[in-house]
């Protein structure tokens, strides 16, 4: 790892702008998100685990955790300076330092905090993070195909979709595999429009 990469899975990354702070989820972060768990257990309907009711949340973010001490994933809570309230989870996972890639998703957001531009901030705080910091050539990106919502989302912050991996992976309902759509951008891409472009919009 050279000097540039100074991703350290111990270290205390807060990424933050004048309306959002993401910061390394902590177990004590289950009571922080308990009430989006248990009031809207729609907000994972795409997801393969689902963080929905405290068992649920509790395993979810005990996952999480696991995954970064594994140096495998870095996931962060959501804080929303506005409201001050915490909105939700997202998280850089599929790390390749040597490759320099590495995929942004997790991402879910209680209703109250969707629309509302946070998913932007996130996303920017995110990308030049990995970008400027990391120096990563590559974020990629993926969702259910069928996620119309987060595929909206991902495209407005200027992601390129590359096509589709069909039967990819299980869903919460074992009996159907889901397609998954892939998108990205690209070092070049992110200097050469994308960043200007997403600073525009928050």
């Amino acid at each position: 790892m050279n000097k540039h990469m100074n991703l350290t899975f111990s270290q205390n990354i807060i990424l933050e702008d004048e309306t959002v702070l993401l910061r390394p989820i902590k177990i004590t972060d289950v009571d922080n998100l308990l009430e989006i768990s248990i009031k809207e257990p729609e907000t994972w309907k795409y997801s393969l685990v689902g963080a929905d009711g405290k068992e649920n949340l509790i395993n979810y973010i005990q996952l999480a955790i696991k995954a970064r001490e594994n140096q495998k994933e870095f996931p962060f809570i959501v804080f929303d300076k506005k409201s001050q309230k915490y909105a939700g989870s997202t998280r850089f996972y599929d790390i390749n330092l040597e490759y320099k890639t590495l995929q942004l998703g997790y991402t879910w957001y209680g209703s109250a905090f969707r629309g509302t531009g946070l998913n932007k901030h996130c996303k920017f705080l995110l990308l030049e993070f990995a970008f400027e910091t990391l120096e990563m050539e590559r974020v990629e990106f993926r969702a259910d195909n069928n996620n119309e919502r987060s595929i909206a989302a991902m495209k407005s912050i200027g992601c390129k979709v590359e096509g589709v991996l069909r039967s990819n992976m299980p869903t919460a309902n074992n009996q159907i595999r889901r397609d998954s759509i892939v998108l990205s951008i690209l070092k070049e891409e992110w200097f050469g429009g994308v960043k200007e472009n997403l600073m525009k919009k928050l």
